[in-house]
């Protein structure tokens, strides 16, 4: 995976014989990881369907401006903004010039006029349409407007004629749209993240649980795939939305969570347990409702599975961080779960203080590892996350640091 992994590509196709090559398009652009959605002009629809680009891109097909069931939400702004890049390939001779004027006559145009993302062209049309003053005159008025464009390149045409005009192959595309983005600090690492709590039962009605919320886990998902990560999050039952480009796996017991884990380690380079995890379930779980019969009850509890320590024993091994929630003695109980655990990092936190403990938006860490340390005050627990994904960024590259 490269620089357009977890990126969000908006792929506009217009009418021209190269329309077949943006099929080919959208699989080159998914195998690094992009997202892809499609839009299509009318005269486009003429060359390849609809259908075709939405089977391979696995999203519907955009084509009309006014469609009445996307705009009920204003679909097309939401397509905007949705986009990291708009990308029209191939682009023909009179959308650049519709593009260069500013026109917003169809959906396409519209979009991007609409976006704050940065926009391609990659022009396809007869050479002597690409040779006329006009479309010269076009494509340099893109270009002042800070508008990539991507070829044309030189060679026989459907046409027949030879010369400038071609739409670039499929892999040049990906190449030059891949520059547009700057290389992020977790660029195609593989990273597992597990959040929440887990729920242990004591019958079918109650469990055992904590206070957890899944908040931080949450954030440190959504922060790992904004610097490139392909992010798998094993959540606790939380009531979190999942955080976009992030894929979730849902559990509810530690038994559960310690599964999913393990199942993940195939393609895992970096796994951070920010689940506040059961240690300990009931030995019985009752078939039925316990009934209130007694004035007490007696329970045995065993023990949890610990999953970050065998997540450290794995061969191979993961650049495995740890969280140690603790009320007392905070750095000396993070420290030895380092080293007892064998962790390359622990982020410790004191649950017990106010306003940073389960549950709260805000947070204040120290980051651990064998040879120094990180301290972070209280701030929003998405801008910690950011910092910390740095931080392991660093410990897994020091080159960087």
């Amino acid at each position: 995976m490269g620089r357009l992994n977890n990126r969000q590509i908006l792929l506009g196709v217009t009418g021209g014989i190269a329309a077949y090559k943006s099929a080919e398009l959208i699989r080159r652009l998914q195998d690094q990881g992009a997202a892809v959605r499609v839009v299509m002009t009318r005269a486009a629809q003429e060359f390849i369907t609809p259908l075709t680009l939405q089977a391979l891109s696995g999203n519907p097909v955009h084509t009309d401006l006014l469609d009445p069931a996307a705009e009920a939400a204003m679909g097309h702004i939401e397509l905007a903004r949705w986009a990291d890049l708009v990308l029209v390939a191939p682009a023909s001779a009179d959308f650049i010039a519709r593009l260069a004027q500013g026109h917003a006559d169809d959906l396409l145009t519209t979009l991007c006029l609409a976006t704050a993302a940065p926009i391609a062209v990659a022009p396809a049309m007869n050479q002597g349409m690409w040779r006329d003053s006009a479309t010269q005159a076009n494509v340099e008025q893109l270009r002042a407007r800070n508008i990539q464009v991507f070829g044309p390149a030189e060679g026989s045409q459907a046409c027949g004629d030879v010369g400038p005009g071609r739409l670039l192959e499929p892999d040049q595309l990906v190449a030059l749209a891949a520059d547009l983005f700057p290389s992020r600090a977790l660029e195609g690492q593989r990273v597992v993240i597990t959040a929440g709590p887990t729920r242990e039962a004591l019958d079918p009605v109650r469990y055992i649980s904590n206070h957890s919320s899944g908040k931080m886990g949450f954030a440190l998902a959504r922060a790992a795939a904004d610097a490139g990560a392909r992010v798998t999050l094993i959540a606790g039952p939380v009531t979190l939305a999942t955080p976009e480009r992030v894929r979730r796996i849902d559990v509810e017991s530690a038994q559960q969570m310690h599964e999913a884990a393990l199942a993940q380690l195939h393609d895992c380079d970096i796994f951070i347990a920010a689940a506040a995890v059961a240690d300990y379930r009931p030995q019985i779980v009752a078939g039925q409702k316990i009934k209130k019969q007694q004035e007490q009850i007696q329970l045995t509890l065993v023990r949890n599975p610990d999953i970050v320590a065998a997540v450290a024993a794995h061969h191979p091994k993961p650049f495995t961080v740890g969280f140690a929630a603790e009320t007392e003695r905070v750095r000396d109980h993070a420290l030895d779960k380092l080293e007892r655990k064998n962790l390359d990092l622990i982020i410790a936190n004191d649950v017990a203080a106010e306003g940073i403990g389960f549950n709260s938006n805000n947070n204040a860490v120290t980051v651990l590892w064998r040879q120094g340390e990180l301290s972070f005050g209280e701030r929003s627990k998405s801008q910690l996350a950011r910092e910390l994904i740095e931080v392991i960024a660093m410990r897994l590259y020091p080159q960087l640091a």
